[in-house]
C-alpha cells in the first residue's frame, strides 16, 4: 500500500511517497524557504533521474503541495492516505489519530506548545484536505509515544491547580523515531533486547528509555528545549536563570525565547557553527572553544543516559540515530568514552563503517551492546496511516 507522508515546518515542506510493504520510495524531497525568497524543491523521484532541484516560487504552503501533486502525478502511484508529523499533540493525541473537525481543532489548540510548527501543520493538513477529498489524513504526533510514560516521569513538581488548567507536563518530541529504532533494534537483536536507551542525536536531539516497547521516559519536557545540548538549543539548565535574564539582564521574555532555542547549544559554545561536522573540523584543527563544546555534548549525553537507564533499573543496549547519531563516529566514540566506566566498549573499525542498515559497533566483551540505527519516521507514520485508513 503507497502512502504520502508530509512534514510542514513553517518555511519548508518535506514529503515522501513510499510503499509500506516493500518500503521502496517511489519520491521524496523537501520544499524549502517557503514564504521567502530564493525558494525552491529538492527532490529524488523514480520518473527523474538523480537529484533534482526546482528553483520556484513559493509564496505558502498550498503552492509547495500543487508542486508535490505534480511530482507524484510523474511517478504513476496512487496512494490511499496522507499522513502527517505533528511536533505537538498536546493531551488530545497519546496515539495517532484520523482527521476530522474537531482533531484538527485539537492540533491548533495545542499550537501554543509548539507555535513554530502546529500552526503550519494544521494549515497544510486543512490544504490536503481540500485537495484531496477522497483520500484520508491521519495525524501522527511526536509526543505520543512519550504520552504513556509513568506519572512519576511526566509530572512536575509545581502547585497542582497550575499544572491541571494550563496541562503542564513532559510531553517529549521524536516519538515517532524512537518507535522506529525500537522496532529496528529488536528486529536486529530479537529477544536478547529488553531495555534500550534510544539516543536520537541531530541538530535537535533527545533520548528516551524504552522497556519492552513501552516508553519509560524521555530527555524533552513540557517542550523541546529541555533535556540535551543541541544544535541551537540550550538543553536543561537552571529554570532561574530565566528570571536572573529578565531582572538583572534587561531581556524580555521574547528575547530570551530567541536566545535559548536559536543562539545556544553547540553554536554558543564553539561560536562557530551549530553544524557538528564544521565543529569537528575546527575542533580538529586546534580551536579549543569547539573541542569544549565537544567535550560538554559527550559529558550530558552520558549523564542523561544514566538518567535514562534509571528508569528502567538498568539497560542492555544503547542505539545512535538521527544526523548525528548515525554519521558522526567521533560524536559515538566520544560518549561512549564516557561510559567506559560501566564497561561500555566502542570497536573503532566497526563504528569507522558507514551503512544505511543497523549495525553493532560494540565489543563482543562490551557491558552494553551499542548500535547504529538509521531512523525511518517517515515509515512509522505510514505505518500508522494503513493501521487507521486500511
Amino acid at each position: 500500500m503507497n502512502v504520502l507522508v508530509i512534514n510542514a515546518g513553517s518555511s519548508s515542506l518535506k514529503f515522501q511517497l513510499l510503499d509500506v510493504d516493500t518500503r521502496e520510495v517511489y519520491a521524496k524531497g523537501n520544499c524549502e524557504r517557503i514564504g521567502i525568497d530564493a525558494s525552491f524543491i529538492g527532490y529524488e523521484s523514480i520518473a527523474a533521474e538523480g537529484k533534482q532541484k526546482m528553483e520556484v516560487p513559493l509564496p505558502d504552503h498550498k503552492t509547495a503541495i500543487a508542486h508535490v501533486v505534480d511530482i507524484i502525478k510523474e511517478t504513476g502511484k496512487d496512494f490511499i492516505g496522507i499522513g502527517h508529523r505533528v511536533v505537538q499533540g498536546g493531551w488530545y493525541f497519546p496515539e495517532s489519530k484520523i482527521v476530522t473537525d474537531e482533531s484538527l481543532g485539537w492540533v491548533r489548540e495545542v499550537a501554543p506548545l509548539a507555535p513554530l510548527h502546529n500552526y503550519a501543520e494544521a494549515d497544510v493538513i486543512e490544504i490536503c484536505r481540500e485537495m484531496f477529498p477522497d483520500k484520508g489524513n491521519v495525524v501522527v504526533a511526536d509526543t505520543s509515544f512519550h504520552y504513556n510514560i509513568p506519572e512519576k516521569a511526566y509530572r512536575y513538581a509545581l502547585p497542582r491547580d497550575v499544572v491541571d488548567k494550563l496541562h503542564i507536563r513532559k510531553y517529549g518530541a521524536h516519538g515517532t523515531s524512537h518507535r522506529y529504532i525500537w522496532r529496528a533494534s529488536k528486529e536486529l537483536l530479537g529477544d536478547d533486547l529488553h531495555k534500550l536507551v534510544s539516543c536520537h542525536l541531530g541538530s535537535g536531539a533527545s533520548l528516551a528509555a524504552i522497556h519492552d516497547g513501552a516508553d519509560m521516559d524521555t530527555t524533552m519536557g513540557l517542550t523541546p528545549l529541555d533535556g540535551l545540548i543541541m544544535g541551537t538549543r540550550c538543553g536543561t539548565i537552571d529554570p532561574a536563570t530565566v528570571c536572573f535574564l529578565v531582572r538583572e539582564g534587561g531581556y524580555t521574555i521574547d528575547e530570551i525565547d530567541t536566545m535559548m532555542n536559536k543562539q545556544s547549544g553547540l553554536l554558543a559554545l564553539s561560536g562557530v557553527s551549530s553544524d557538528s561536522r564544521d565543529i569537528e573540523e575546527r575542533a580538529n584543527a586546534g580551536d579549543a572553544w569547539c573541542q569544549m563544546a565537544f567535550d560538554m555534548f559527550y559529558y550530558r549525553t552520558g549523564q542523561l543516559i544514566m538518567e535514562m537507564a534509571q528508569s528502567m533499573h538498568g539497560f542492555d543496549t544503547m542505539a545512535f540515530s538521527a544526523g548525528i547519531g548515525e554519521n558522526s563516529p567521533t560524536m559515538r566514540l566520544g560518549v561512549a568514552k564516557e561510559l567506559e566506566w560501566m564497561g561500555v566498549k566502542i570497536d573503532e573499525e566497526k563504528n569507522a563503517i558507514r551503512s544505511d542498515e543497523a549495525r553493532i559497533i560494540s565489543t563482543d566483551d562490551s557491558a552494553i551492546r551499542v548500535l547504529v540505527v538509521p531512523t525511518n519516521e517517515e515509515f512509522m507514520i505510514a505505518l500508522d496511516v494503513v493501521e487507521l485508513l486500511g
